[in-house]
């Protein structure tokens, strides 16, 4: 098998006799046979592939399997994410919603920030404080159960409170 010494620009994968056509090289399509067909039946079964598109190895959740959707292999790769009680309950603000507060949980609350980021073009979202609980649910639950007595106004889990009163009863609760 002759080996080209280039590696694919979409997926990585070096190419060979076996994966790229070696006509390509007067065009300079340096692009394997699978990202160059997303549509191929054709299935390297070490790749992982999302909506049709390839997740490089190197991705913290990678799997080698096709998912429909993201959140599918996310919870695939995460075994036990469901059943795993303990975690963070947290508060972020973002300055766009002034007085307006979102506790929620999360097995790391620093990650879930960073989610929030992608749904900003100003990567504003700010996490501003958070506990660790052994039931992250269930403290959760108690916090937005006494919140809701301190808060202007409620609109699911975000509160118009101060951020100071959310941080204290979060900090206080000893449920678990």
């Amino acid at each position: 098998m002759k080996h080209t010494k280039e590696n694919c620009n979409t997926c990585g994968v070096e190419l060979t006799d076996a994966n790229w056509n070696s006509s390509w090289k007067k065009t300079n399509r340096t692009q394997c046979q699978d990202c160059n067909n997303p549509n191929r039946t054709k299935h390297n079964p070490d790749r992982m592939y999302v909506n049709g598109k390839y997740v490089p190895k190197k991705h913290p959740l990678y799997k080698a399997e096709r998912f429909k959707t993201f959140e599918g292999a996310a919870f695939s790769a995460l075994k036990g994410y469901e059943t795993t009680d303990e975690g963070y309950v947290y508060i972020i603000t973002n300055p766009c919603w002034t007085n307006w507060i979102k506790v929620g949980m999360a097995i790391d609350a620093e990650d879930r920030c960073k989610q929030y980021q992608t749904s900003s073009p100003f990567r504003d979202y700010k996490l501003c404080y958070s506990k660790h609980f052994n039931d992250r649910k269930k403290a959760e639950a108690k916090a937005h159960s006494v919140l809701k007595k301190y808060a202007e106004e409620r609109k699911g889990e975000w509160f118009k409170v101060d951020t100071k009163i959310a941080e204290d009863i979060i900090n206080n609760m000893e449920i678990i």
